[in-house]
């Protein structure tokens, strides 16, 4: 490669570290392409294809401890997207899903719209509806309503980082549905792969939290106040019944179980 050409992986990785501050599987990819030690095309190449290819299988896993969670005729409710288009494979909290429905088991989803980026209704509800499972589409402040009714038996997530004692780390508003889920005594899950675990992490206050532009939140021309708008909070593992991972159910959620179910082979 020429020597002006060198450094351009670097610049890259750097780049995209920037992006997703909160999310460990992001670093997780990019430190597996940075430790090759190498721009060569074919070796990179080949690094992504295989982190492409685990991915997939962590997916698969997943799917195969989630499914004994699903009751038949279930309502489960999800936040957010953590499906095949935010995977290299079927998806962390959708896992399930594909799986369940693979064997024909009937349940409901309500997907959560996910303000204010709409992923849970620009992807999620599309995606899970072109797979031809059964999905609903609420507005986020439906889901008390949702739980109170009795429509709703399981809560699923994804993640973008859990810490070593198993806070976690997700779109804003998981926390909301965590503490409802607690109150009408709804078990709660968390659906990731090893990849998104940081042990270097001790708990949730460690976590970084990205912050975006208020301009997404705000109303065109508003004017005389400021806005919040972080893109993710953070759930105490008090609150999760258990983690869904692709070697097994992290249950109850705490630093010891955490360490026995991944067998030492997460980050840090």
């Amino acid at each position: 490669m020429l020597g002006g050409q060198r450094g351009v992986l670097a610049d890259a990785i750097q780049h995209l570290g920037t992006s997703r501050p909160t999310a460990a599987n992001l670093f997780w990819a990019l430190n597996r392409m940075k430790s090759l030690g190498t721009e060569d095309p074919d070796r990179l190449l080949a690094e992504a294809r295989a982190i492409h290819a685990e991915d997939a299988a962590m997916c698969d896993a997943i799917g195969q401890h989630t499914i004994q969670l699903i009751p038949s005729g279930a309502g489960i409710l999800t936040h957010c997207n953590a499906g095949a288009l935010a995977t290299g494979g079927i998806g962390t909290a959708t896992a399930g899903f594909y799986t369940a429905h693979a064997r024909s088991i009937p349940f409901r989803v309500y997907s959560c719209e996910t303000r204010p980026l709409l992923q849970g209704a620009r992807l999620t509800a599309w995606e899970l509806s072109r797979a031809g499972i059964d999905v609903t589409l609420i507005c986020d402040s439906a889901s008390a309503s949702l739980m109170r009714e009795g429509k709703v038996q399981l809560v699923i997530t994804g993640a973008d980082r859990i810490a070593a004692n198993g806070d976690t780390a997700n779109k804003i508003g998981t926390y909301a549905l965590a503490v409802l889920a607690h109150h009408h005594r709804i078990p709660f899950y968390v659906a990731a792969p090893q990849s998104t675990f940081d042990l270097a992490c001790p708990d949730g206050s460690a976590i970084p939290i990205e912050r975006r532009d208020a301009a997404e939140i705000l109303p065109a021309g508003a004017t005389g106040f400021l806005a919040e708008n972080p893109a993710f909070d953070v759930t105490p593992a008090r609150l999760i019944r258990g983690i869904v991972t692709d070697c097994g159910i992290v249950e109850p959620v705490d630093a010891s179980t955490i360490r026995k179910t991944l067998h030492g082979t997460a980050r840090g």
